[in-house]
């Protein structure tokens, strides 16, 4: 009956005027009314006395004072708010959170959707000292003052490691001069704390298991860490570096020790975060991506250091964040393995590459002299749904073939096929070859159709696929005379002397040398084989014009079991 009454006196609130203090200082005060009988409906209200206070500050300071009390009413439900009240009393210029919220806000709203139990699974990769760590050990803070009573754990790759995070976290819990958490917890007993196993307990009781434990993967888990119903199992780095990445007896020892330590330790209804470097497809995170990427509940977040403008993705505020020159000379000074893992999220595999970037050749994006004997594309046919369309375009000249442009794009058929079609009709192809299975014979249909409503007739052919063997073995049988294509360099527009008509790498272009040197020897393939595989076809319309002849060794049929 109450609840009922309240309720009405909110409605009648909501058609005053809430710009008013007066007004929006009443609606707050329903919403502490409210709140123990409709917790949503309280939480909804103070999420807009929030806003409007926000907005009132620019005129009336009171509404300043408003803002903070719901900022706190909703920090134990919201990480958001959770972080912003942490640092309230802290100089702008020396908080965590705020200069960087504009590049992390949509990793906080991740760990929203990880505590709410809309994921089992999120995985993160950012380049590092972005403040992905410090990030999720205030979300374990925020996790362990919403239930001290949930058991969680923090690994990584050693103890030396863990025991950062321990003294981070006792640090974000503790140190009242600089956080806010027991007002935003007074509920949570003063904390009590074992630097020897490296636990932290708010329940004020003596327990086996504590409110957070961290330790390395490799120590002791069993009977020492429990994650309860409700608790988190953070793992940041469990992969120590690029040399552990590369040897695979070590990943899978440190693949075992996850699954039969830490995920053994996890209850029913615990979830998880793993923070991590993308060194390699097979490792912990890879794995578990390659598991269950699609599956709604287990989410991949990943932002690398550059965007797709070449420009950085983490200018924060009070200068605090890296530029797009401190991103550019970090590429230039590191190997490729680092700076496609550490900074741009992308697992580089050197072992079993089948098409190594420092094995293919590469021409400065002048074409010889004269016409082309031949101007051929292919192309390896997607629908959308990740895969990606993949249709390059090859310049003959005698026994030279130069890769001179590509369609690279994992759009839908209405997105790719003009982005083929423009790709063939500004290179004035004089043939291409599309692979006829699954719908490919109409996507190539569709392609003509469209270059002869610009106005350009070419021989376009499709032909299904032999069934003799796999997609791997027909690729590995061309991979000596893909190495010997030219493909463009890596040169960027404007150095000094570069002719004003050479041509250089695209978007596509660049995204598909950069899939095309990760692929992987593998018998079932691999997400990055659209690029070689329309490279194969290439090279078979080149064959059935009588232009090259490829065999498989019989090592090769053997390797792939054929």
């Amino acid at each position: 009956m109450e609840l009922e009454q309240n309720k009405k006196i909110i409605q009648k609130l909501h058609k005053t005027d809430l710009h008013r203090y007066r007004n929006l200082s009443m609606l707050f005060d329903m919403v502490l009314a409210v709140k123990d009988d409709d917790l949503e409906l309280a939480k909804s209200e103070c999420q807009h006395v929030k806003n409007l206070a926000a907005m009132g500050t620019r005129s009336d300071l009171r509404f300043k004072d408003l803002y903070w009390k719901a900022v706190l009413f909703l920090a134990p439900y919201f990480f958001d708010d959770f972080l912003i009240y942490m640092e309230k009393d802290r100089p702008a210029e020396k908080r965590f959170y705020l200069p960087r919220r504009k590049v992390l806000k949509i990793i906080v709203d991740d760990l929203q959707d990880l505590a709410d139990r809309k994921l089992y699974f999120l995985g993160i990769s950012l380049p590092p000292r972005v403040g992905k760590s410090t990030l999720c050990i205030f979300f374990m803070a925020w996790l362990a003052g919403r239930n001290p009573e949930n058991t969680s754990a923090m690994a990584g790759h050693s103890d030396t490691l863990t025991k950062g995070f321990y003294t981070e976290l006792l640090s974000v819990i503790n140190d009242t001069d600089t956080y806010n958490f027991y007002e935003i917890f007074p509920n949570c007993a003063k904390v009590t704390t074992s630097a020897k196993d490296e636990t932290i307990d708010l329940t004020g009781k003596t327990r086996r298991y504590c409110t957070v434990t961290c330790r390395g993967i490799l120590a002791t888990w069993t009977g020492a860490v429990d994650i309860s119903n409700g608790g988190c199992l953070y793992a940041d780095d469990l992969i120590e570096d690029l040399e552990e990445s590369l040897n695979i007896s070590r990943l899978d020892k440190k693949f075992d020790a996850y699954m039969g330590q830490l995920r053994d330790r996890m209850k029913d209804d615990s979830f998880e975060l793993m923070v991590g470097t993308r060194w390699s497809v097979l490792d912990i995170l890879g794995r578990v991506k390659t598991k269950y990427e699609g599956n709604p509940r287990y989410r991949f977040r990943v932002i690398p250091a550059l965007n797709e403008k070449d420009e950085s993705n983490f200018q924060y505020d009070y200068g605090v964040g890296f530029s797009t020159e401190y991103y550019h000379r970090m590429r230039d000074d590191l190997d490729d393995g680092t700076w496609w893992a550490k900074y741009m999220g992308r697992p580089y595999v050197r072992e079993g590459l089948l098409f190594p970037k420092e094995e293919l050749q590469y021409y400065n994006g002048i074409l010889p002299a004269g016409p082309a004997d031949q101007i051929l594309g292919s192309c390896d046919v997607a629908w959308g749904g990740g895969d990606y369309v993949s249709a390059p375009v090859g310049y003959v000249y005698g026994d030279s073939v130069y890769i001179h442009d590509v369609a690279y794009n994992n759009g839908n058929k209405e997105v790719t096929k003009p982005l083929v079609a423009a790709v063939y009709v500004r290179n004035e192809i004089n043939q291409a070859k599309f692979e006829a299975d699954n719908g490919g014979d109409e996507y190539a249909e569709d392609v003509d159709a469209l270059m002869r409503e610009n106005g350009y007739h070419a021989n376009i052919i499709s032909k299904k696929t032999s069934n003799k063997s796999s997609k791997m073995a027909k690729i590995i049988q061309y991979a000596p005379d893909i190495k010997k294509f030219y493909f463009l360099d890596d040169a960027r527009p404007g150095k000094v002397g570069e002719p004003t008509d050479r041509k250089y790498r695209d978007e596509a272009y660049t995204n598909f040398m950069s899939d095309l040197t990760m692929m992987v020897i593998e018998p079932k393939g691999n997400k990055h084989d659209d690029t070689a595989d329309s490279l194969r076809i290439l090279c078979e319309l080149m064959e059935e014009n009588g232009t090259i002849v490829s065999v498989m060794s019989r090592q090769e049929r053997a390797v792939l079991g054929l």
